[in-house]
């Protein structure tokens, strides 16, 4: 899977961090999220427009 069609990184949006496609919501609030015991169902349920696809994105590595 090429996730660098998933985690995106754009000047001038969000201090230039890395982003969920092109979306407000960055790599480091899911991971906080994570670390903090939301689970993945949790999150996806909080935040409809993101997928399994994302958040596994976040934990594979981007770069």
């Amino acid at each position: 899977m090429n996730y660098h069609d998933i985690i995106t990184i754009e000047p001038g949006k969000r201090s230039v961090k890395p982003c969920i496609r092109g979306m407000r919501i960055t790599v480091y609030d899911i991971l906080e999220y994570l670390a903090g015991g939301m689970t993945e169902a949790e999150i996806l349920e909080d935040f409809s427009e993101l997928t399994s696809e994302d958040i596994k994105a976040c934990l594979t590595g981007y770069l």
